[in-house]
């Protein structure tokens, strides 16, 4: 039995499979009938919004998806950036799901990866959130020591 994925899409709406970017003119829905690395339009990040560690991640993987041809460039920067990263950060499913992330790369499967650094923007942005809060109050118990 065939593995096979439907994508509905709108009108205008372009899909990236294998690095080729499809779009549409009207709904559709497209059946892929095989294994295939694709990206919704809808998921694509761009460039000035990759502003937090894993959201450059992301970007990282996403490019590897988008062109297949640059993938040895970004799978480079992806293996610079994913240490540095479980270095980083001491919540440990945010440290779990990014070796799950490490797996699936290796295995090819990039688009899972996408989703699963996609779940942990929440957790993130809460962790900085509360960074910046507690050093925005430590900044102020400075200003009235002085």
């Amino acid at each position: 039995m065939k593995n096979t994925l439907k994508i509905s899409l709108k009108a205008n709406e372009k899909i990236y499979i294998n690095g080729a970017v499809v779009k549409v003119d009207r709904k559709v829905t497209i059946e892929l009938l095989n294994e295939t690395q694709f990206l919704l339009e809808s998921h694509v990040m761009q460039p000035e919004q990759a502003s937090t560690p894993l959201r450059q991640l992301y970007f990282i993987l996403q490019v590897m998806l988008m062109n297949p041809g640059n993938a040895d460039q970004a799978r480079d920067m992806f293996r610079q950036s994913l240490p540095l990263l479980l270095e980083s950060f001491r919540n440990e499913h945010i440290l779990s799901s990014l070796k799950y992330v490490d797996q699936l790369v290796s295995e090819g499967h990039v688009y899972d990866a996408l989703k699963t650094i996609r779940g942990l923007y929440s957790l993130e942005d809460e962790i900085l959130y509360r960074g910046m809060a507690a050093s925005s109050e430590y900044r102020t118990e400075l200003r009235e020591i002085a």
